[in-house]
């Protein structure tokens, strides 16, 4: 991995300020830095900074500076943010997901001592490590803490590990502590893991290691169990500082150390199982790294450091841009960050097990991804980012990907299908198959839930091209194999994978059902098919017409509409389904019935009644039809009797509707007589199992319940007799021989003999069953009968019947098992001869007619001929002796190795015609040596040489030959048979007849003699490869002689000799195909010496052009000069580059000079314009005199460099008199100087600078005493010593600042003396502002050494009195800063006093301050938040001192939004009139009437608090001087809102009062410009609604949802107020802060107000009274007179009118309902509205209820 520095997101500062920590989001997006101030600092992704917050301590009177941030870290969800601090608590912050979202503290964790580390790795546990050695885990659920486990020793760092389900703690003592939440199998144990030998600050949990750092500058690398692997030991590296903090990458593969300016990296090496260290990353003046972050996904590292700064690192092993749409980068071996550089998005793939990811590809339209490890597969979706990891050992990358399937990636390889379901790491399935087509294959991965089925996942594929497999995934087994007679070409499972859907090649459609495993043909000619998505309907196209199958069920019901061209695409969206048709240049879309689909979906939802009540709305069609058919079943199956008779009803099936009415009627009346279930009665189900022909399970309904009468009755009427007798004979019935007697009455009466005789064959009777069966035409079973009965074969007459009636059905072979049975042999061999049934004929006549068997063999055999069965026919010929017949049933069966061997058996001549014969059919297979050996011995070997020769096998031929010549004239004959063939130009045949006899030179012979060099090269390469070049090289060089120079470079070529290509041309002048040659094969360096070479030849102006149009002249200037032809490059450059002449003579310069011709050189370096190289040339050689004649004459500016360079020999050589004296003139005193202090002679360069230099001579002095404090105590004696020196020489000043540089921490003693003898001497000899600068430095630091006696008088010797009373109070000396004050300065002695109630404010003692300063007391307890014991204090002194921190407390209590709490100081404490108090109480009542949940009867305690609250305010403030000003008018009206809402809350928990309530909603509305506008529009209309005023609850309700709409856009200027005409409800109101209502619930009105608005019955106004306005309106909108309202409702008064003392007014109505409401109910609440109402209203005249 490599770290690349991005930019820099915090500037370091000049001092110390530690970036203490910082920590990335894990959806990578936020990363947050804590800076020194306790600042933390948000930024984005790209680095920019775009928030920021404050963190608070755990109480605000230890102020800002009391506590630092130790360490955060974020939540899971990235919304949170846990701050670990030293003032021993955790806060949480809730940060949102938004930039610029309100900052708020939602959980803390207060813990016994400072928090040190912080790690977050679950979702509601935060693990924090603290001083005390714990290491606790806070649940921010539940807001507590509880211990994991203890030590002793303080937490120094915590590490997770890559998964985030075990942890580590690093101790003070060097102890790492493993702990486990989940160890995920691996067996790894808790508790102690190491010791080691530092403090583990920088620890990292890789995936296989531990690796740790310290102060040691070791990092050591620890196995699983503890043990040390790996040590890279730094401490001997000079420049290495201690490990301060690590970070592991997220892949845990790579790890990362940061120290003084250094970031060290190391990288997991798999293979070898080691930690490799990386080159590290050097980053000068970067300081102490203090805190390191990686970005989860890897690709960034960010390093806060001690200075302040945080710097970004890009971190990769490579990165690439992949079709340059994605980039894709490796954070590691085992992680890959994919980016999409259009969108932005990206994904992280990561191998869990720690693999190397190899590759990543982006197939499928750019959307899924595939990378291989070494023995895994990763598999990605980048739109749901869903990612799998599955086993994948190596199979060398032949897989093949498809992606048609959403949910599942289809993978070939080797025969072989998977299947792996994104988000899944185990492979789903594997089968066998060849066939990679995605339409032969279909997946069903839960697409529509069955009913029952958890898992639905089903998979259809080819076996081989005619057999179909279907596979239940989840199970592991084969569902069905569906064999077809035709090739299939296309299949589809439908959503639930009942349904298969397949088309073979002659485009005939086939539906395949799972549950029955029937096939049915559907269509044919089909060129489209097509699922409807969601449901199971069929679209197809046969020819002209377009075909939909509504019902899958019922196959044969299609509606078919004629179309005009070719379906390309079937569409379902916003609930509509479209078929496209291409008709020519138009494409025309056809909508389907949607209905007719969504009949489908209810069947499958199971809603009977409802698919019931959808098909009455339907006429009667083939669809339709096929749909009750599909409901009747599905009805019958669920037991919904009523459904199913319905259906019938529609399907006109008259006979199963009266049954099933019988049933439902049974079923009916047992509901009706008993309660239960009629469905469960027992006839109910026996009579639905007979409809469903399951007549056992019927019977045993009947059995169970002992009505076994019902259950014969049942058999008898379906004439079912046989089971009728047979559980007759098992119940023992009385009425088993009438039942059997009836049984066959009835079947002689039907005609049914056959069964009769069964009956009577049963019974015993087989003379009767015999005649029955003849009279039934059934003479086999008769013949059956008479065998197994020995009685009736003895009677002849009945065998003579049964045995003609036989032969008449040509039954003869059963005939002549009756005639052999009756030892009619003769009669029984001639049945069994015409009835073909030979074996038994054979087998009678060996045993009866011995001489009769060879001819039955030979009659057996022609009859198998007959019958074409040759192969079992060869036998019996053999058996019959006919041994011809035999070998041609052989070679007609083509048993050619049967009729061979037949053959070999004979000595009949007339056997050879059929060797002939065997031989060409083995001649014809090719099988040659066969049919030789056959030709042979049918004595035709000519014909087996021709055959040889005509299947071009010489050597075959040649051998057969042989047999039969010598080798001698074999060869002879082949020979001259090539040479012939030579000539007459068929040189293959020539080639291959030398080639038989083993002459193969011959052939390359005659082929070079020929010119046909490439058979001749054809040749050499098979016969003699060794010779191949050879041969090349050789022909080559012939061809060249003869000018034929492009064949002879093919042969160049080819012997792998393009340079002797190239010289060939060279030597001919052919320069343009020479430069060829060498440009596509010697590369660009052989082309361009061959340009050169060429341009060389040329010379001149045709060289400059030559080099020009192949862009060389550069190169053939710079070549020449390199291989040094200087004449040809001077040449080049004087014709073309004359710019280049002085760099020729610059490189001639420099070969004399390696030559050591110095002179010449120097004439060369002063042509080409260098006379400094010439300098440097005479510098290098030590050669002074010529080095500064050259300066002088050519580079003044050289002379000084001159001089220097010989001056730092000097310097080297130790003349330092003489250096200095060549650097004086030089003019470089500087560098005097600086080679004194290199020297170590500060003497001399003081000396120097003092004379030379008195600018510099300050920071010298410095350098001298910085340099002397780096020795110790001898540079402090060595400064010390400088300042006596000064001193002697009467340089006071410089005296003074040496003694106070004197730095000796171990002798504070020291220290002590030179101070006070700087501070003496500047007193004394020093002017009055130098010596105060002098005191003023010296003062502070007498002070830190505690020497508080000698600073004070210090400052009392230069008259600084104040700093002297300050020395003494920070000395705590108060007697003596107050005597000092008094006598001195008397007006300072305030000063001291306000200090020492400081003082004791700190030191926290607040009863003594009270004594001293009450104000100054309770304003401490005001810092400290200890409100109570403010109040109780202050309540001890006046009321306006009360109510001054009354107000402070409501004030930030309002702050803190808890305004009910507000609420309840002020009802305890009371409301004074202050009008500085006006503003809280106007926010208080705002923020109680924004509070939510608030309109229920629930709230009324809080409605009470702030009426009663407001009407003590009122009294008060009408007893003030702001009586009747607009802030008491402001009170009042708040005061009526707040009575409004109490009294509403009563009224709500009254069933009585509902009313009530609603119109105090209604009445709210006219205070909308103080009350929240959207949420009184809300209440008023959803409690009208309740109340069933839907007219009004429309109007506001619809303007309810137009102030939601306008409040999110900013402005309420749009809104239309037209209803609201003539009423007194304002327009003009406030914008609320945000929505009071929740979505959900913004929803539901939207919905309701839409579906009120399609009512036209609504009259959408508002109701008018009888004065012809708004009923709810105080001013009539026609007289504009206002009427009073009603102290209980808010409606206008306007007749029955109830007055009150203080003119306030009630309906009379509503006042005696609320009255009997409370009486009745009890009502405490409403108990106490009426007790408010008397007190602010007064009494009412006569009325008999008393408040009280």
């Amino acid at each position: 991995m490599q770290l690349k520095h991005l930019k820099t997101l915090l500037a370091p500062q000049e001092g110390a300020a530690k970036v203490t920590c910082m920590a990335w989001s894990p959806n990578n997006t936020r990363f947050a830095v804590c800076t020194v101030e306790r600042v933390v600092l948000l930024y984005d992704e790209q680095g920019e900074r775009r928030d920021k917050f404050s963190t608070k301590p755990i109480d605000p009177k230890f102020g800002k500076q009391s506590y630092s941030v130790n360490d955060m870290a974020f939540s899971p969800d990235s919304t949170k943010i846990a701050i670990a601090q030293s003032d021993n608590i955790i806060f949480v912050y809730r940060i949102g997901e938004e930039w610029g979202d309100k900052k708020a503290i939602c959980n803390k964790f207060a813990q016994n001592s400072a928090v040190t580390r912080l790690l977050w790795p679950a979702d509601h546990s935060i693990v924090c490590g603290l001083v005390d050695g714990k290491v606790r885990l806070a649940n921010t659920q539940t807001n507590k803490s509880s211990t994991l486990y203890g030590t002793e020793s303080c937490v120094v760092s915590l590490a997770p590990n890559v998964s985030g389900k075990g942890i580590l703690s690093g101790h003070a003592d060097g102890t790492v502590v493993r702990y486990f939440f989940d160890d995920e199998g691996s067996g790894e144990s808790q508790g102690k893991l190491l010791v080691h030998p530092c403090p583990p600050y920088a620890l990292a949990w890789g995936m296989n290691s531990v690796l740790v750092g310290g102060c040691d500058r070791r990092i050591v690398a620890y196995g699983r169990e503890g043990h040390v692997l790996q040590t890279f030991d730094h401490s001997r590296d000079p420049s290495e500082r201690e490990f301060t903090t690590a970070a592991s990458s997220p892949s845990g593969q790579s790890a990362v150390f940061g120290s003084y300016d250094r970031l060290r990296v190391f990288n997991w090496a798999p293979r070898r199982g080691v930690w490799d260290e990386a080159k590290p990353k050097e980053i000068p003046n970067l300081y102490s790294i203090s805190s390191l972050a990686w970005k989860r996904d890897g690709s960034r590292l960010c390093a806060g450091t001690l200075c302040g700064g945080v710097e970004l690192f890009d971190c990769c092993l490579r990165r690439n841009i992949y079709k340059n749409k994605f980039e894709i980068t490796y954070v590691g071996p085992s992680q890959v960050v994919v980016r999409n550089l259009s969108t932005g998005t990206r994904v992280i793939l990561k191998s869990y097990y720690g693999y190397e990811i190899e590759e990543v590809k982006i197939l499928g339209r750019d959307r899924y991804l595939v990378a291989h490890t070494s023995d895994t597969l990763l598999l990605g979706d980048l739109l749901s980012n869903k990612l799998s990891e599955v086993p994948w050992p190596g199979s060398g990358g032949n897989e093949k990907f498809f992606f048609e399937n959403e949910s599942v990636c289809m993978i070939f390889n080797a025969g072989e299908l998977s299947l792996v379901e994104y988000n899944n790491n185990e492979i789903l399935g594997s089968v066998r198959t060849e066939f990679m087509n995605p339409h032969l294959i279909s997946v069903c991965l839960n697409e529509r839930k069955l009913k029952g089925a958890e898992d639905n996942k089903k998979l259809a594929y080819l076996i081989d091209l005619k057999t179909i497999s279907i596979v239940d995934l989840s199970g592991g087994f084969t569902l069905g194999t569906i064999s077809h007679d035709s090739k299939i070409d296309w299949l589809e499972l439908n959503e639930t994978g009942r349904k298969l859907l397949f088309r073979d090649k002659k485009l005939r459609l086939h539906l395949f059902d799972l549950a029955s495993a029937l096939k049915c043909t559907l269509l044919g000619f089909c060129s489209f098919v097509q699922w409807v998505p969601g449901s199971d309907v069929v679209v197809a196209q046969n020819r002209g017409n377009l075909c939909v199958w509504y019902s899958i069920d019922s196959p044969e019901s299609a509606t078919m509409v004629p179309i005009k061209g070719d379906v390309v695409a079937l569409e379902r969206v916003d609930g509509k389904t479209n078929v496209m048709v291409s008709e020519g240049l138009n494409t025309v879309t056809y909508t389907l019935d949607e209905g007719l689909i969504e009949f489908g979906t209810a069947i499958d939802d199971g809603d009977y009644d409802r698919a019931t009540a959808f098909l009455e709305t339907l006429e009667m069609s083939t669809e339709t039809e096929a749909m009750w058919k599909t409901l009747s079943r599905l009805s019958v199956e669920a037991r919904q009797l009523h459904v199913s008779e319905r259906c019938l009803a529609a399907l006109g099936d008259v006979s199963t509707l009266r049954f099933l009415h019988q049933i439902n009627q049974i079923a009916d009346k047992v509901e009706t007589e008993t309660g239960a279930d009629g469905t469960s009665f027992y006839q109910v189900q026996a009579k639905m199992a007979t409809l469903d022909k399951n007549f056992k399970l019927a019977e045993r309904f009947y059995v169970e319940q002992n009505a076994v009468d019902e259950a014969l009755e049942m058999y008898q009427e379906l004439h079912m007799w046989d089971h009728s007798i047979a559980l007759a004979e098992a119940k023992g019935h009385p009425e088993l021989d009438t039942l059997r007697r009836s049984y066959l009455s009835w079947l002689t009466d039907t005609a049914q003999d056959e069964k009769a005789g069964e009956v009577k064959e049963s019974e015993g009777d087989f003379s009767g069953a015999l005649s029955l069966y003849l009279r039934a035409g059934l003479p086999a079973k008769a013949a059956r009968v008479a065998l197994s009965r020995p009685e009736l074969m003895s009677h002849t007459e009945t065998v003579n019947r049964v045995a003609n009636s036989l032969i008449r059905a040509e039954f003869h072979e059963r005939a002549g098992d009756l005639y052999e049975r009756v030892r009619s042999h003769q009669r029984a061999l001639e049945c069994y001869v015409k009835g073909g049934a030979f074996r038994k004929a054979v087998e009678l006549a060996r045993a009866s007619f011995p001489s009769e068997v060879v001819r039955l063999e030979e009659s057996w055999g022609d009859h198998l001929v007959q019958q074409k069965q040759m192969d079992a026919a060869i036998n019996h010929f053999i058996e019959a002796g006919c041994s011809i017949k035999a070998v041609e049933a052989a070679v007609a069966a083509r048993q050619w190795k049967k009729a061979v061997h037949i053959l070999e058996l004979q000595d009949d001549s007339a056997a050879a015609k059929y060797y002939v014969k065997i031989a060409q059919h083995y001649a014809s297979v090719q099988e040659y040596q066969v049919a030789e050996q056959l030709y042979v011995k049918g004595g035709n070997i000519k014909d087996a040489i021709d055959m040889f020769t005509a299947a071009g096998r010489w050597e075959d031929a040649h051998k057969l030959a042989a047999e039969c010549m010598t080798e001698e004239e074999v060869r002879g004959l082949y020979v001259s048979r090539a040479q012939e063939m030579e000539r007459d130009a068929k040189f293959k045949e020539a080639e291959r007849l030398f080639s038989t006899v083993k002459q193969p030179d011959l052939a390359i012979t005659m082929y070079k003699k020929n010119r046909m060099f490439d058979d001749v090269i054809r040749l050499v390469a098979k016969h003699h490869p060794d010779l191949l070049s050879e041969t090349h090289l050789h022909l080559a060089k012939e061809l060249e002689l003869e000018a034929r120079f492009s064949e002879a470079e093919h042969h160049f070529m080819e012997a792998g000799e393009w340079k002797g290509a190239i010289n060939m041309y060279r030597a001919n002048s052919m320069w343009e195909e020479s430069h060829r040659i060498a440009k596509s094969h010697g590369g660009a360096n052989v082309q361009k010496q061959v340009a050169y070479l060429w341009a060389q030849s040329l010379g001149g102006e045709a060289a400059v052009k030559l080099l020009s149009r192949f862009s060389l002249l550069e190169y053939a200037i710079e070549f020449a000069c390199n291989n040094l032809t200087f004449d040809f490059a001077f040449e080049l450059a004087n014709l073309a580059a004359k710019d280049k002449i002085p760099e020729v003579h610059l490189k001639t310069a420099l070969y004399l000079e390696d030559e050591g011709k110095f002179a010449e050189a120097e004439v060369e370096f002063i042509k080409g314009g260098k006379p400094r190289e010439a300098v440097l040339m005479y510098v290098h050689s030590k050669l002074w005199d010529s080095a500064q004649r050259v300066a002088e004459a050519h580079d003044p500016d050289s002379v000084s460099d001159v001089l220097e360079s010989q001056a730092k020999v000097c310097f080297d050589e130790r003349e330092f008199q003489r250096a200095e004296s060549l650097l004086l003139r030089a003019q470089r005193p500087d560098l005097i100087v600086l080679f004194y202090k290199e020297a170590g002679m500060w003497s001399d360069a003081l000396r120097i600078c003092k004379e030379y230099l008195p600018n510099k001579l300050s920071k010298l002095q410095e350098e001298f005493e910085l340099d002397a404090s780096k020795k110790g105590n001898n540079g402090a004696e060595v400064i010390l010593e400088q300042a006596r020196e000064w001193e002697t020489t009467g340089e006071y000043s410089r005296a003074v600042d040496c003694y106070l540089k004197v730095k000796d921490n171990k002798n504070p003693k020291l220290l002590e003396k030179c101070w006070m003898k700087a501070a003496e001497l500047s007193i004394k000899f020093l002017n009055r502002d130098r010596a105060m600068e002098v005191v003023q430095l010296v003062g502070p630091r007498l002070s830190e050494l505690r020497q508080f006696k000698a600073a004070a008088e210090l400052y009392l010797n230069v008259d600084l009195i104040k700093d002297a009373i300050d020395v003494f109070i920070d000395g705590e000396e108060w007697n003596k800063a107050k005597r000092v004050a008094k006598e001195l300065q008397p007006q300072l002695e305030d000063y001291v006093d306000q200090k020492y109630k400081d003082h004791l404010k700190n030191q926290g003692q607040v009863e003594s301050l009270a004594g001293i300063d009450v104000m100054a007391a309770l304003d401490l307890y005001v810092e400290r938040g200890q409100w109570e014991k403010c109040l109780e204090t202050a309540s001890k002194q006046n009321f306006r001192i009360l109510h001054k921190y009354v107000a402070l407390y409501a004030a930030q209590l309002i702050k803190e939004e808890e305004p009910v709490r507000a609420l309840q100081l002020y009802v305890t404490h009371g409301a004074p009139p202050n009008v500085q108090n006006f503003n809280i109480y106007r926010q208080l009542f705002v923020l109680v009437v924004n509070l939510p949940d608030t309109d229920s009867a629930g709230a009324y305690r809080v409605w009470a608090d702030l009426r009663d609250f407001l009407l003590q305010l009122c009294d008060n403030v009408s007893k003030s001087a702001e009586a009747n000003s607009p802030p008491h008018f402001d009170f009042e009206q708040m005061l009526l809102i707040a009575h409004y809402y109490a009294t509403r809350s009563a009224a709500k928990g009254v069933e009585q009062l509902s009313g009530v309530a609603s119109k105090l909603s209604v009445s709210l509305l006219r205070h909308t410009e103080m009350i929240p506008a959207d949420k009184a529009f809300f209440e008023a209309g959803t409690d009208s609604r309740a109340e069933g005023w839907d007219s009004m609850a429309f109007v506001f309700l619809n303007h309810f949802l137009d102030l939601c709409d306008a409040i999110e856009e900013g402005n309420l200027n749009g809104l239309d107020h037209s209803d609201f005409l003539h009423t007194d409800i304002p327009f003009e109101v406030p914008m609320p802060g945000k929505l009071s209502v929740s979505d959900e619930q913004r929803e539901q009105v939207r919905d309701w107000v839409l579906m009120v608005s399609m009512d036209q019955r609504l009259d959408q106004v508002l109701p008018r009274d009888e004065r012809n306005s708004y009923e709810a309106s105080l001013t009539s909108s026609s007289t504009g007179l206002t009427s009073l309202p009603c102290v209980l409702t808010g409606y206008p008064v306007l007749r029955n009118q109830l007055e009150f003392s203080s003119g306030r007014a009630a309906n009379k109505d509503d006042w005696n309902k609320f009255l009997m409401a409370t009486k009745t109910s009890h009502s405490p609440e409403c108990q106490d509205v009426l007790r408010f109402v008397g007190q602010w209203c007064g009494t009412v005249p006569g009325s008999g209820f008393s408040f009280h």
